[in-house]
This record gives C-alpha cells, structure tokens and sequence, in this order.
C-alpha cells in the first residue's frame, strides 16, 4: 500500500529540476502512507512529474519500487494498492513471452495494460487501486480508482497545473494551489458527516469516483469535471445481478458464498510481510477471520480495543471468538484519556474534514494492530451487501405505509407529531425524526432523509446551495431496482466508499498499516446482490445468509447479539472533557470573525448538548471537527475564502 501524487505542467515551462523539486514536496506529505520508501519520475518534454511513497507489502527489493516504467518504456506507472490476482495474471502474460525483473503486483499490471490494453487489464482484475500512468507515444495520462473506491484519489486543476494525489497534503504542497473552501461542499459534510465524491472540500479539486478513469491529453489544456468516465457500474451490475438471479436453495446459497468468500480471504492473505485481522466478535469480522484461519500457519493474528464504558465495549465477544478460533489475540483497554487524545489528530489524519466518530476507535485498534503486522483484514460492506442495517427495515416499513398517502396527508400527520411530541429524549426524538420522514415523495428521498444529520445544511453554511449527490438522484438508481436493493446499491456507490472506506484508508495508513476487505471483493459484491432479498434480509434480520455461514465456525450464542457499532461515548465527553474544546470552536464571535457558519443555531444546539435537554453528538461533531479542520488550515496558511454575509 502507497501514496501516489504527481501534476501536469500543462505549459512544459519547467525543467527537469524544478519538476522534481515540486513532486518531492508533494511526494513527502504522504510519508505515513509509505515509509519504506520514496521515488519521482519526471519528463520536462511532457511536463509530466509523478510520485510515490511505498509501503512494501509484495516483492520488498527496489525492484518494486515506483513509479514503475514497463519493460516496453511505453507506460510509466505510480500505484497504490493490491492486485489480488496477478499471480494468475502473471503466469499468462509470461506465457505469452513477458519477462519480469522483480515480483511485485505493480510490474505485473504495467506490463498487463502493456500487452492488453487498459480496460481489458481493468476488467480482468482483482484488487483495490488508485493509479496514474502516463501513456508516452500517446502523451496521455490516465487516473484510474478502483470499482468500489476502496482506495482514495483527487484531482484538480491549480493555474496551469492539473494535480493528483491520494490525499489532499499532496495537492497543497503544490505552489499553484490555492485552498477556496467550498461552501458546497461545506454543506454536504454537515448532512452526511463527509463530503460525497466527486466533491471535495477545496473548490477546482475533485475526487475520482469509484470505477472510473480520467483519461487527458496535457498538450489539449486540462480536463474538466466531466472528464472522468465510468470503466464500472454499480449500477450495471446489479442490473446484471437481477437478470441473472441465484435460483438454489438457501444451503445452495450458503455452500456458494461460502466457497467465494474463502477464496476472496485467501487471495488477500497474498504478503512478503506479517500479517492479521480486526476483530470486533461480529459478524463480519468473525467470519473473516474464521475463513483466514484455513489459509495462515501459525494462527491469525486478530486484534481489538475494549472501553471500560460497557456500552461501548466489544472485547469480551471479540474475546470468545478468538479463544473458540484458536488465534493469536491482542487486545486493548482504552482509556478515556488515550481515547481523547486522538481528538487534536483527527484533522490531521483526514486531512479532508470527516465526522464519522468511529474514526477515534478505528485509529486505536489500527494503531495496536501496526504494533506486530503490517497489513489487517477487515470486515468492511457485510452491512451494506447484505442488509445490515436496522434503518433498511425502518425504510421498508414507514415506506410501505406512506407510499398510498396523499401528500397533504402526509403533511398534515407530520405536523401534528412535531407539534405534540417534544424534542426531549431518544425515544421522543425518534419519533420526531419519523414525523420528518412522512413527507418522502420516494424511497429515494426517504433513504436521503435517513442518511442526513442537519436537516438543513444551507441554514447553517453561510452562502452554500447543496449540490446533488447519489441519494438526491446524481446517480441515476437502477431501474425498477426492489427497496432493499436499491439501498444497497445506495450505500455501495455512495455511504461505503464516501464514509467507511475513507475511515479505513486514513486510519490505516496514518500508521503505515495496510487495510484488505475481502468482502468487497467484487466478485462477493456482485453474488450478493444476485440473492433473492429473503436471504439477505429475513423480516428484521439482516445479514441472514452470512450468519448461515459463520455459524458453520462459530457457535452462534457467540455472535447472535444485538448490533452495537463501533463507536465512543462522544455525547458525555462533550459534556465533559471536550467541552472547553467544544466551546472555544464554536464560540459565537469565532464563528462570525471566520464567516462560514451561522452562529446562533449551532450556539442553540451547543446549548441544549451541553444542559442535557438533547442529545446532538453527532450533529455537533460535524461542526466540530470543520473548525478543528479550518484551525488547523489556518496556522498553516491564510484563507483563501472571502467570509460570507449571514
């Protein structure tokens, strides 16, 4: 696993020194994401520079090290990320006369696209990636991310210079770029608790969406937003899925996820490096390393974190399951205080603002697992593929009532709650929250709603209008598509990639720690999706098919509990150690001086946290973790963005 960085000098004005004095520079703010080491490779003809830090997983002699150029001298390749199968690959291209120097996943799939071509090598692969390779007799460069997004990759254009890296430090260290923030994008990150690809928080910069190239030509001038192209569609393959259903019975079903998922784990134990597993004595990390057990000797190393809050505490199922599995077990009390100390980090690891707080406890346990390994098996989209989630039952059911009601109906039964229900309470405001949900014109619309924390982003962004995202209809669903489905779907182009997948990335590689999630293997993606929607989600229980296949290797009074999440008592620490923190960010006359958010309904909702009428954890957490963001940009720079007028 790597950071990948590089630019275009669209007006080849640089030489060769001053190319490389610029990619080195941005090339060293990803040191975390590759420590093993670093490279540059630059053509000032071309105006071309690329970047690369490496973390050493397969081949760990300099003949992996990048960026790569073929044996042809034809591509020249910066990678970041995991070829599962180019063994396979491998063996045909040597068949067909290639010869490699080394043995790395990078050498294979330069001299693939080489020999096949770029998305003939694509469409036969199995990994996680995001590359860029410079095309020489063409002069074209391609940006290339993986089907799911598992691996992270913006872009932007900065005067006369096209940029790209895995994270956004890459692109400030370039001297072209300016850091606008966009208030757009501000918006979504206080609906969703992150910013949905293709936005990012800096206006002109972009991310790549999942399964997608951006293929340009430098000397045409830069590409523009609409540029990137889809070589994958979520959406064709659950189309694809649908025209194709599984026909077999339930054991059939489990016999043949069974054999798919082993294999998916055994391809990802593929490393010249330790390696082990995330632990959390659920389902889908149970049944990961359960699978993984066949295929590592000695016995998998797992590890998990535990919180003396009980309610938070998962280390006693994570205990059970690793004695009954035999591995080699870590596992970690949290203190409240190692706990807190991650706060003042968080806007440095995602160095794009992100409010997931499981963030805090996915740093800790990556963190203990880089202690002794240095790639983790995790169980990453069990919920999403194959429901999950309690709110995919809270969906069907309210909109299998509203569906009929009339809107004026509809209307008039939510405005009736919220004038007789206080907002005082779980309970109450659960039912608040419904009463805001009757209005849904669609299960589209109902599942946006669901998925949405500030109801009204643009009340609270000075100066932002929301632009469409997956769950507004900017990705056109899949037709006639059943609810469940399209949920899934939902949160395989949008939630996993956009939330789950970017906690795993920068967490993971804040450490040096490379993160595999075998149940993300497209091949899984697509099965799951081919059975009928009563294996996956059986009334109100989700994950039906998978609990068939994990209970052929652990007990199920094991890991049948209710679900809890991987969270921290962040509501009571806002109370308590973080308040001064709290306070201070959101400080009225703070605000106001910084012109980005409207002061007095965060200072209302602070205010009703912090008497404890309300529980607005995560609301506030948006908020927060944008000034933490915004504090740490300005001591680094001035602001680009002129404040706003409220």
């Amino acid at each position: 696993m790597c950071g990948i960085t590089g630019f275009c000098d669209l007006d080849r004005s640089l030489g060769e020194d001053e190319l490389r004095a610029r990619v080195d520079a941005m090339r060293e703010t990803l040191h975390h994401r590759g420590p093993d080491a670093g490279g540059s490779w630059v053509d000032p003809r071309a105006g071309i520079a690329l970047g690369h830090r490496r973390l050493s997983i397969v081949d760990l002699t300099a003949e992996g090290s990048q960026p790569m150029t073929s044996a042809s001298g034809r591509l020249v390749i910066s990678y970041n990320g995991e070829l599962y199968n180019h063994a396979e690959m491998r063996a045909e291209l040597a068949a067909s006369g290639a010869r490699f120097r080394g043995r790395s996943d990078t050498e294979t799939l330069v001299e693939a696209i080489d020999a096949w071509g770029l998305e003939r090598t694509l469409d036969r692969s199995n990994g996680m990636f995001a590359f860029a390779l410079w095309e020489r007799p063409s002069g074209t460069l391609h940006l290339v991310r993986d089907r799911i997004g598992i691996k992270p990759l913006y872009w932007g254009v900065a005067g006369r210079s096209v940029l790209f890296g895995s994270e956004l430090d890459a692109l400030r260290a370039h001297p072209d770029f300016v850091g606008r923030i966009d208030r757009d994008a501000l918006a979504l990150l206080l609906r969703h608790n992150h910013v949905p690809a293709p936005y990012a928080i800096y206006e002109g910069v972009r991310k790549l969406p999942p399964g997608s190239i951006l293929s340009f030509r430098p000397a045409d001038g830069a590409p523009d937003t609409s540029a990137p192209r889809a070589w994958w569609s979520a959406a064709d393959a659950l189309a694809r899925a649908e025209a194709d259903p599984f026909l077999g019975r339930p054991r059939e079903a489990a016999d043949a996820l069974e054999a798919l998922l082993a294999d998916a784990v055994r391809i990802r134990t593929m490393a010249d490096v330790p390696l082990g597993a995330f632990l959390s004595g659920g389902i889908d990390s149970s049944l990961v390393v359960a699978l993984m057990g066949a295929e590592t000797n000695p016995p998998p190393k797992t590890f998990t974190i535990g919180f003396p809050d009980r309610a938070f505490d998962e280390a006693p199922h994570a205990r059970a399951v690793a004695r009954h599995l035999g591995t080699d077990h870590t596992e970690l009390e949290v203190t409240p205080e190692q706990a807190l100390a991650v706060v003042p980090r968080i806007a440095s690891v995602w160095d794009e603002p992100f409010a997931d707080s499981s963030q805090i406890p996915t740093l800790l346990v990556s963190e203990l697992a880089r202690r002794r390994v240095t790639v983790a098996l995790a169980g990453d989209g069990g919920d999403e593929l194959f429901g999950g989630y309690r709110r995919y039952v809270w969906s069907r059911v309210i909109w299998s009532v509203i569906r009929g009601w009339p809107a004026p109906l509809r209307r008039l039964v939510r405005g009736l709650l919220r004038a007789t229900v206080p907002d005082r309470g779980r309970s109450l405001r659960n039912v608040r929250r419904v009463a805001e949900l009757l209005t849904a014109a669609s299960p589209l619309a109902l599942y946006h709603r669901l998925m949405s924390h500030w109801p009204d982003p643009g009340a609270i962004v000075l100066g932002a209008t929301e632009p469409p995202t997956a769950y507004t209809g900017r990705l056109a669903p899949p037709a006639r598509a059943r609810h469940e489905q399209l949920l899934s779907w939902l949160d395989t182009v949008a939630y996993l990639p956009d939330d789950l997948l970017v906690k795993t990335d920068r967490a993971t590689m804040a450490v040096g720690l490379e993160g595999r999630v075998p149940l993300l293997d497209h091949r899984v993606v697509e099965m799951a999706w081919r059975l009928p929607i009563g294996m996956r989600l059986r009334g109100a229980t989700g994950k039906w098919i998978l609990r068939r296949v994990l209970h052929r290797h652990v007990p199920a009074s094991l890991v049948e509990r209710p679900k809890m999440g991987f969270g921290v008592p962040l509501g009571s620490w806002l109370r308590g150690s973080l308040r001064d923190w709290a306070c201070e960010l959101l400080a009225p006359d703070r605000l106001r001086r910084e012109g980005f958010l409207a002061p007095e309904p965060i200072g209302r909702l602070l205010e009703a946290h912090l008497s404890g009428r309300r529980d607005a954890h995560h609301d506030l957490w948006c908020v927060l973790v944008f000034q933490a963001w915004l504090q740490r940009q300005s001591s680094r720079d001035a602001l680009s963005s002129s404040p706003a007028t409220s």
